[in-house]
C-alpha cells in the first residue's frame, strides 16, 4: 500500500531542506560586474534580449560585492589588479562562487608575460571555467548551468 492510497490525493510534495535551499540558490544567483577585457562584452551580451540570462534568476549584475554571490571574472588579470580582485572576493558573503570566463582568465591565454596572472585560480578558488577567446554568450550560459548543477549537489552544512 503506497502513500497515495493512505493519504489520498492531497498534492503533498516531500523533499529535503538541502534540496530546497540549493534550488533557491540556483534560482537567485546575483553576479558581480568584473569585466576586464574583451570577454566583458560577451558577458554583457548575455544580459541582452537575445540570450536573456534573466530566465536563470540573474536579473542584473551587481556593482557591489556585498550584494552578489557569483563573481564572473571576464578577461585577463594583471598583477596590479590581483589584490583588488582578492579584496572584492573576500567582501562577498558566503556562499560564493567564481566563474572564470575566457582563456585569459583561465590561463592567461596568449599573453604569457610577467605583468599578467597566469590564471585567476592563483588569486581566488574557481568553480567553473568557460573556454573561448572570447567565449560566446552561449558558452557563458552553459558555464552558468554547470555551476547550477554543482550548487544543487552541495551540502548546506558546508556553509554552516
Amino acid at each position: 500500500m503506497g502513500a497515495e492510497q493512505k493519504l489520498g490525493n492531497l498534492g503533498i510534495v516531500t523533499t529535503t531542506l538541502e534540496t530546497v535551499v540549493n534550488w533557491g540558490r540556483t534560482g537567485a544567483m546575483w553576479p558581480m560586474l568584473f569585466g576586464l577585457a574583451c570577454c566583458a562584452i560577451e558577458m554583457i551580451a548575455t544580459q541582452a534580449a537575445s540570450y536573456d540570462v534573466s530566465r536563470f534568476g540573474m536579473e542584473l549584475m551587481r556593482a557591489s560585492p556585498r550584494q552578489s554571490d557569483l563573481m564572473i571574472v571576464a578577461g585577463r588579470v594583471s598583477r596590479k589588479m590581483a589584490p583588488v580582485l582578492r579584496r572584492l572576493y573576500d567582501q562577498m558573503p558566503e556562499p560564493k562562487w567564481v566563474l572564470a570566463m575566457g582563456d585569459c582568465a583561465s590561463c592567461s591565454g596568449v599573453f604569457n608575460n610577467y605583468a599578467l596572472v597566469q590564471g585567476v585560480d592563483e588569486i581566488v578558488p574557481v568553480d567553473v571555467y568557460v573556454a573561448g577567446c572570447p567565449p560566446r554568450p552561449e558558452a557563458l550560459i552553459d558555464g552558468i548551468l554547470k555551476l547550477h548543477e554543482k550548487v544543487r549537489g552541495e551540502s548546506i552544512t558546508r556553509w554552516a
